[in-house]
């Protein structure tokens, strides 16, 4: 009786420490990219580290976003579309519960359910989910990542920013400068390896006991372009020949790859032959797609950290990108004669922090230059601009903002050896940022809560992309989408989209059947009006449902009322 005893604990002992064989979760979301830019989606850039994920595991090609940053950062982190968790545009109170600006507490986050269920949890990169502040005061910290569900945070809280000198930049809970953190001293700061290298030290000081979940925002390629030398260097020459020849390379090898099916080649944007000045249009491409390569280089510092502390067979890894590529001119400026290097103004304080997307002068006191200025160093700040966004996007229409395929389609790569048994396969099924909440909280065992701190909790949105890994179908209702009134809703195969601000009902829909084409050529609205009709209804009843209606109302309106006003 007593050698069973001893026996029955030693099992239980052994069971316990070995307990936990669900998954860590490692969620990789790329800033500002286009569905062609990385290898393996078509790409000419080298990307070897995110290549070889996908090769050992699967692709997605009806993958979407929500076509912006913070609304995809709110939709991804609760399984909800992102008005109902408070984020329907940006980062400002509009008056109506779908426009606050601020994650509400009426959602949970990832980390928020798999915290309860054992999972330790971390997040580097860009939060982007709560309102810009110029302090770290504890009673502002309410949506901050640790006030969120994670143990441990390094990273930004506002959106874009300095790549050598991030604004917002915080360990925890503390706002903190590249010069005066004591946990990270690198002899060249780049905000990319410092969102890797945190992320991989998160990895090594880890307790295996438990499972992770880890939350890895890139703010790589978004605006400014700021790349390491030796990055850019890769890339000299490489876009001379412009956006033409890049596009048609893409599509051939997109197509060969078969990540694009039931796709036209579309119209190229942008006349290389009247380009004054090619030598600067084709290095901002060098420079994004160095930014892109130092991405990737992190992402394979991630992987080695995961193989070498023998977790990679059994990490759930996801990436995916936050909207289609971004065609706002930040900051550029053809005309004129190039911008040089001004004089020194002296250099900033080591505890001075930056708070403003382009900061006055660089780290160093460099002022910033915008215009027309080779990209690349600290005190530069523009962005790559329509002509090159259509490029990043090959084959799609339209770009970041809008709801065509090219704003809203991401690549999604999904590897882990020990839960997906497929190989370098292909997953057709139309899928969105709200089903990795769901896929989340299945593969880690979790109980999404109806309630959470006193709160009534939206339920998910979602469906577990499980299924999907097995090579299962999926019947979906429909997907969903709006943004500063560009407007879709998918349903099956059809799709229906308009561009335009809220309300106006001028604009017309558009109606396309992206079983033959996914590239939104043929507009079959005048040819099937029924069809049209009952999909509009159909968009109608979730905006109610979702918070997008009631509109906000336009801050530019409210301003041009006061002024009307003041002349009276």
């Amino acid at each position: 009786m007593f050698k069973k005893i001893i026996l029955s604990s030693t099992l239980f002992i052994s069971s316990f420490l070995l307990a936990d064989e669900r998954p860590n979760i490692v969620v990789i979301l790329a800033d500002d990219m286009g569905y062609t830019d990385i290898g393996c989606y078509g790409g000419e850039i080298e990307t070897p580290n995110l290549n070889s994920l996908a090769n050992e595991g699967l692709r997605f090609t009806q993958f979407y976003n929500t076509g912006r940053c913070c609304p995809t950062r709110a939709s991804l982190l609760t399984g909800l579309y992102p008005h109902q968790a408070g984020i329907g545009h940006m980062m400002s109170d509009r008056g109506v519960d779908g426009y606050r600006g601020d994650l509400n507490k009426t959602s949970v986050t990832i980390a928020e359910v798999l915290k309860p269920a054992g999972y330790s949890t971390y997040m580097v990169g860009k939060w982007h989910v709560t309102p810009d502040q110029k302090s770290d005061k504890e009673d502002i910290q309410y949506n901050w990542p640790l006030n969120r569900g994670f143990d441990r945070f390094y990273g930004t809280i506002h959106g874009a920013g300095s790549f050598f000198d991030p604004n917002s930049l915080t360990r925890n809970n503390r706002y903190i400068t590249p010069e005066n953190d004591p946990e990270y001293q690198p002899d060249t700061y780049y905000y990319t390896d410092a969102i890797s290298d945190n992320a991989v030290k998160y990895i090594k000081q880890h307790d295996q006991k438990k499972p992770f979940f880890m939350y890895v925002a890139y703010t790589a390629a978004h605006w400014p372009l700021h790349a390491l030398p030796e990055d850019i260097a890769k890339y000299n020459d490489k876009y001379d020949q412009g956006y033409e020849p890049i596009r048609k390379a893409r599509y051939e090898k997109a197509n060969e790859l078969g990540v694009i099916p039931h796709t036209e080649y579309t119209e190229t944007l942008g006349n290389w032959n009247s380009i004054p000045d090619k030598q600067w249009e084709s290095a901002q491409m060098e420079v994004y797609a160095a930014m892109v390569d130092r991405m990737d280089q992190g992402i394979g510092k991630i992987i080695n950290t995961l193989k070498m502390t023998n977790q990679l067979d059994n990490t759930l890894i996801l990436f995916m990108q936050d909207n289609g590529g971004c065609q706002e001119a930040y900051g550029r400026n053809p005309k004129g004669p190039r911008v040089e290097r001004k004089l020194n103004s002296g250099p900033m304080a080591r505890d001075e922090h930056q708070y403003d997307m382009t900061p006055k002068k660089s780290r160093e006191g460099f002022p910033m230059r915008r215009g027309h200025v080779m990209p690349g160093p600290a005190d530069t700040a523009i962005g790559y601009g329509l002509n090159w966004a259509n490029v990043s996007n090959t084959p799609f229409r339209m770009y970041k903002h809008y709801v065509h395929e090219g704003g809203i389609s991401t690549p999604l790569i999904a590897h882990w050896p020990k839960g997906i048994t497929a190989k370098n396969e292909l997953r057709h099924q139309p899928s969105h940022l709200i089903d990795i909440m769901s896929t989340c909280v299945e593969v880690a065992k979790a109980d999404y809560p109806k309630e959470f701190n006193d709160e009534n909790i939206t339920p998910m949105e979602g469906m577990s992309l499980v299924p999907i890994f097995e090579g299962q179908g999926q019947r979906r209702p429909y997907l969903f989408w709006e943004h500063e009134g560009n407007r879709a809703v998918r349903i099956g195969d059809w799709k229906i989209v308009a561009k335009g601000r809220h309300g106006q009902e001028n604009v017309p829909w558009e109606l396309y059947n992206l079983a033959n084409d996914r590239s939104e050529v043929h507009n079959l609205a005048k040819a099937n009006p029924e069809k049209l009709e009952s999909m509009i209804k159909s968009w109608t009843k979730q905006a109610e449902r979702t918070l997008v209606t009631p509109w906000p109302k336009n801050p530019k309106q409210k301003k041009a009322k006061k002024k009307s006003q003041k002349k009276l």
